[in-house]
Formats: structure tokens, sequence, C-alpha cells
């Protein structure tokens, strides 16, 4: 069997009673998770790792999940509302340990490897880091790569220099992904874009001007303001030295999809997107963008939900990074007074944007 198809194998750890009751026994940390057992003769449940005094077989049955015995009547224990803050100091840090390897591994490490690494299976592994970071490792490994690399391009005296600087420990593995990386050639990138075809175009629409532009890779800007000609200035500032195209009719087409998609937003935007960012920016990015029309929530929830409830300030700096007006919705993330604070194309256009997607709204962001 690959590895690929073995990872994707549903994990069945755990599975039975026998192997359920062995868990607790050994107060087996890879165990949390799983299952709780509950005590019938205490009424409270507790996690597989809890240092509290172990019960009698005879006493305890188990449950896939808190919710499920609560449902049945029991109550968290003491002793796991205690331990949840330890398994979540445990998770952070499997999780910060595979993102070190991740990050100075070449190649980089699998999953396997990772769990391997952190004595949990592919599985949990899985779960665990996804839920603390928003990313699959996978993503992880692919957005820090891309950073690295950016990075290394801006300050390295060659290409070669900054293909090593960025990890990469062979030409050929780095010139596999440069593309998919930058969106052109890293010549090209290092150089402000020079070589690179950028097609563009400006419109109007209810919100202003607006400019849209398309690198090999997908949509790599939409522009929101009042002046068509600073928008094409602030494009030239992104890549100084790219060849840039003006649209023709195919192109103008594609910027109605766009304008279309800013006046009726229930109808989704179905195109390419070119997204470029640190490793926190495409957490915060991919997060957004499950945010529903119609939907506001505060920087507090955003980061909580890509698990890193901390980096509220940081989370506004990757919505005031975004290039990308209305498709990474950053207009739907609020203070948490309902307060529209700052907004890269203004927050009129924000206050109209919100107003105009209210009418849409049916659920919260789930």
């Amino acid at each position: 069997m690959s590895r690929k198809s073995a990872n994707r194998l549903p994990d069945k750890t755990y599975a039975d009673v026998d192997s359920r009751w062995a868990a607790v026994l050994a107060r087996d940390i890879a165990a949390d998770g799983h299952f709780v057992y509950a005590v019938k003769t205490t009424g409270v449940y507790c996690s597989p790792s809890s240092s509290a005094r172990l019960p009698r077989r005879e006493n305890v049955e188990f449950f896939d999940t808190a919710q499920a015995a609560e449902a049945a009547g029991y109550r968290a224990s003491r002793r796991m509302v205690a331990d949840r803050g330890a398994a979540a100091k445990r998770r952070t840090a499997v999780v910060e340990q595979a993102c070190r390897l991740i990050e100075t591994l070449d190649p980089q490490p699998g999953l396997q490897e990772l769990a391997a690494q952190a004595g949990i299976s592919p599985f949990h592994f899985h779960r665990i880091f996804k839920s603390e970071t928003g990313l699959t490792p996978k993503d992880y490994a692919s957005a820090f790569r891309a950073g690295k690399l950016r990075r290394a391009l801006g300050r390295a005296g060659t290409v070669t220099h900054a293909i090593y600087d960025a990890g990469f420990n062979s030409n050929s593995r780095f010139y596999e992904n440069s593309t998919a990386m930058l969106g052109m050639r890293p010549r090209d990138y290092r150089s402000g874009g020079r070589h690179a075809e950028i097609h563009f175009a400006v419109g109007q629409c209810s919100l202003g001007a607006i400019l849209v532009a398309r690198s090999q890779r997908g949509i790599c800007a939409i522009f929101l303001g009042d002046d068509p000609d600073k928008l094409v200035r602030e494009l030239q500032d992104q890549f100084p030295e790219a060849h840039l195209i003006g649209g023709d009719r195919d192109f103008e087409r594609l910027v109605a999809q766009v304008v279309g998609f800013i006046e009726a937003p229930e109808q989704g935007l179905n195109l390419p997107l070119d997204i470029r960012g640190t490793a926190f920016q495409e957490r915060v990015w991919k997060a957004l963008r499950e945010i529903p029309p119609g939907v506001a929530v505060s920087y507090a929830l955003v980061a909580q939900r890509i698990g890193a409830p901390r980096a509220v300030r940081a989370v506004a700096q990757a919505c005031g990074a975004n290039r990308l007006a209305v498709a990474i919705p950053c207009h739907r993330v609020v203070r948490r007074d309902g307060d529209l604070s700052g907004y890269r194309w203004g927050v009129e256009r924000k206050r109209k944007l919100l107003l105009r997607e209210a009418a849409t709204a049916e659920e919260g962001w789930k």
C-alpha cells in the first residue's frame, strides 16, 4: 500500500473496549481525543491520560466524545478540567516540534515521519496539527518554503545562493517547485517581475474603480479605489520590472466576473487565485475564505479559528496585507465591539460590502 493511500485510512486505534481500557491503565496521552471514559459510581468522565485515581473496570463505560458522555448524564471531572490545560500545552509542544522539523529538514518530512517523532498515530497527529495551525502539515510546509524562498530571493546575491538559503539541497528540487511558489521564474521574481507577464484591466463597479490582474497562476490582485491611475501605479509598484499587459476582450470578461461577484456575493467567485504570503498570512486568508457572505466575525474569533488565540494583532496585519479584495473577504472581519476599524480600500467600502451581503446571510460561521 502506498504512503499516500495509507495516510488516508481512518484510524482504528482504540476502537474496542479492551484497547481503550489498556490505554486508561497506561494513562496513554496518544489516546486523548479518541475517546473518554466515564465512571458510573461518581458520575464523571475523564480523558484516557487523566491523572485521577483509576476506577474499577466494572464501573467504567466508554464514549467516543465528551459530548456523548455529557448527553448520557456524566459531567467532566475536576481533574479532567485541570488536565485539559496540560493537554493543550502538550498539543502545542507536539505541533511546535513538528513545525521546527518541517522548517529545518530537507527533504521535508512526511506525515508518517512527523507522527512517529511525536509518538502518535498519523491520523491523530494530522488532526492535532490542523486544529492548532489551521493548516495541514503539507500546506504548512508549502507555505513556509514559499515564504522563505521569496525572502531569500530578495537578499541573496544570486538565484543559486537563494536556493540554498531557502533550504533546498539541490537545484532540481528547487526548480520543480519554484514556479508554483512564485508564479514566475525565480530570476524574474528576484528582479521585480522582469520578463513576467501580468495581464490587467481597470473597470468600474458600485464601489468605484477596480483593477484586476492575473499572473500565470491566477488572479494575483484585486484593488479598489477612487483613482484608476493610482491602482495601476500600485500594481507597478508590486512588480516594477514585470511586463504589464492591458486586458483584451477575453480578460475584460474575467473582470466582469469579479464585478458581478462584488455586486452579488452569493453567486461566489469560481476563479483560480494566485495567493502568496507568509505561512501565517495564508492560514488567516484560508480562514477568511470560509466566512460566508453576510457574516461578520471578530479578529479574535479568526485567531481562535486558526489555533492562535493570542495572535489577534497579527491577524489584523494579515488582513491589511491582503491584495485580493473581496476574493479573500477581509472586509468580513471587525473588532470585537462591532466597530469596522480599518480597511485597505476604505472603511466606507467595507460598510457597503457588509450591508449588501447582510441580505444574503442565512447562518453563522461553523
